[in-house]
């Protein structure tokens, strides 16, 4: 199993991409607007889009996504996610005032896209590729995602403050190799990051130090005007785990 970045960043500008990762090549995972740097031909073959939650940046591209799609392809886009994700999904975006409700078109027999609720820990099996819903910790309903090929897993925060159901899920999880954690904001800015439920670079160091096992960790989420800060506070904070930036095109294999 290959899951490659489109998308990394807590903001836009220049090379900067909001959240989306592309599992194989017929899965998402979130449907920030690094999706939109793919071709038309790679968009037609996801057939699954997993949401940790409902803000802008996570979920930008995905109206684009099946508009530009839907007419290319025999079956519906499968967009995973918890009940209230969902909700605001069609309550907000998906409404015909901000966009056409893709799950009554052509009809509501016949849709271009189905919404799917998930429960937190309970897995989703797609080909041999393990999707489960972990609990996150944001101003919104959140979930992150552990990730399995049955060989190893990737397990992704989403967006999250401090968050011990996450760390539980860790360190029961025996085949781990990959944490992805966000840190959105600079030490300076901390009482931000407690407000808006983030993490800045001191409470990133100290939820690491809940991890009980060895991974190599993944930072993302950072803000486009202050990667350098950020990165050399995490650098400074965590060393003890050798945390590493995230990156647009990285690719983990599982």
């Amino acid at each position: 199993m290959r899951i490659k970045i489109l998308g990394c960043s807590g903001g836009i500008g220049g090379k900067f991409r909001t959240t989306s990762m592309l599992v194989d090549n017929d899965i998402l995972i979130d449907a920030g607007t690094g999706l939109g740097d793919l071709s038309v031909d790679a968009l037609v073959k996801i057939d699954h889009v997993f949401i940790t939650h409902s803000h802008l940046d996570h979920v930008a591209f995905l109206p684009f996504l099946v508009d530009t799609v839907c007419w290319m392809r025999n079956k519906p886009l499968i967009v995973h996610s918890t009940a209230p994700t969902l909700q605001v999904l069609k309550d907000h975006l998906f409404n015909w005032k901000i966009w056409p409700d893709f799950s009554q078109i052509p009809d509501g027999e016949n849709p271009f896209m189905i919404f799917s609720e998930l429960r937190v820990g309970e897995p989703v099996k797609i080909n041999d590729r393990t999707f489960t819903a972990v609990p996150a910790n944001h101003v919104v309903p959140a979930v992150g995602y552990l990730v399995d090929s049955g060989k190893a897993s990737f397990l992704f925060s989403g967006d999250t403050t401090t968050n011990d159901a996450l760390w539980a899920v860790a360190n029961r999880t025996e085949n781990l190799k990959y944490l992805v954690i966000e840190t959105a904001f600079a030490n300076k800015e901390r009482d931000i990051a407690i407000a808006s439920k983030h993490l800045c670079p001191s409470m990133l160091a100290e939820e690491l130090a809940k991890l009980t096992r060895k991974v190599e960790v993944f930072v993302t989420h950072l803000k486009p005007g202050e990667v350098t800060l950020t990165m050399s506070e995490i650098e400074r904070d965590a060393a003890r785990w050798k945390p590493r930036m995230l990156e647009n095109g990285h690719e983990f294999h599982l």
